[in-house]
């Protein structure tokens, strides 16, 4: 009722006549309260000007905050390869491979990690560009392509392969720059945006990402079809403890967030005592399973 005090005060200083539009429960609410607002009902019969206004409920852009929806390299670089220190929105790309290092450690300081933000490097820019606008698949490509240009600007001996772009091929090109310092200054911005794309793809977090993406395509259809209750009824013989998981099982937190995401975009739930029952189920499992974390991650200590 605040919140529709202020719009009312709000829309009678730009003197407007309303018409209101709702997506979400909550918005509903606020829309219906406003609608029957006596203040508000004085001031549209009074008011000029006209407006359309939309009110949205902010939980489903927590859907898109934890959902895996995207096929997009940037975005998966992003949430896949550790952050750069003292950053927020930039990675750690490792640098080793361009060395004569051998080194089995992933986790190798010696060397300066690189980055995504290559301000000075045009090609490095247009390659950024790619990752953010183009599926996956395509974005690869250019990668190569890029790489291959690169590559034959320097004279270096680079045989163009066609078809599927692997991480192997692209860390075989660059290989090539590794024993040549000129090329590894022109371009190292280029060869840093590579490296990140060969390390997303390899990593193991990355076939987790498509494991996520297919389970979140499988709840909106359950949703569609069924109830809450049976819709988490099908979760819980998947939460399982530390000691039972295997590589390719789900964590606690990665319940947490595919919880968040079915919550969201399920809309309004019709309470009852089946719905209870599951919830109190999915409870009871998921705290087992967190109680069973030898070492709970920095998220679950704060969540406890």
């Amino acid at each position: 009722r605040a919140l529709v005090g202020d719009l009312d005060a709000l829309f009678t200083a730009l003197g407007l006549r309303e018409e209101s539009f709702a997506v979400g429960a909550l918005s509903r609410v606020v829309a219906a309260e406003l609608a029957s607002y006596a203040p508000a009902r004085n001031r549209r019969r009074t008011a000029t000007n006209k407006a359309s206004v939309v009110f949205v409920d902010r939980t489903l852009d927590l859907a898109g905050a934890v959902g895996h929806h995207g096929d997009n390299l940037a975005e998966k670089i992003l949430s896949v390869l550790p952050k750069l220190p003292g950053h927020k929105t930039d990675v750690i790309v490792n640098m080793v491979e361009l060395t004569a290092l051998r080194t089995t450690d992933e986790t190798c300081n010696i060397i300066a990690p690189g980055c995504l933000a290559q301000p000075n490097d045009p090609a490095a820019k247009a390659l950024w560009e790619s990752f953010m606008n183009l599926k996956q698949k395509e974005a690869v490509m250019e990668a190569r392509r890029h790489l291959v240009e690169a590559a034959s600007r320097e004279n270096l001996p680079i045989k163009m392969s066609m078809g599927r772009v692997t991480p192997e091929q692209l860390s075989s090109y660059i290989q090539l720059f590794r024993n040549n310092l000129k090329a590894l200054e022109n371009h190292c911005g280029l060869l840093q945006l590579v490296l990140a794309t060969v390390q997303t793809l390899k990593h193991p977090q990355t076939s987790k990402w498509d494991n996520f993406l297919a389970f979140e395509r499988l709840l909106l259809q359950t949703i569609g079809e069924s109830e809450m209750p049976s819709v988490l009824n099908q979760f819980l013989p998947m939460i399982k403890s530390y000691n039972e998981r295997t590589k390719d099982d789900y964590t606690c937190e990665d319940f947490l967030v595919l919880l968040v995401y079915l919550y969201s975009v399920v809309g309004e739930i019709k309470s009852g005592k089946e719905l209870d029952v599951a919830e109190k189920e999915v409870k009871k499992a998921l705290v087992k399973a967190i109680c069973d974390e030898p070492e709970p991650s920095p998220v679950l200590q704060k969540i406890t």
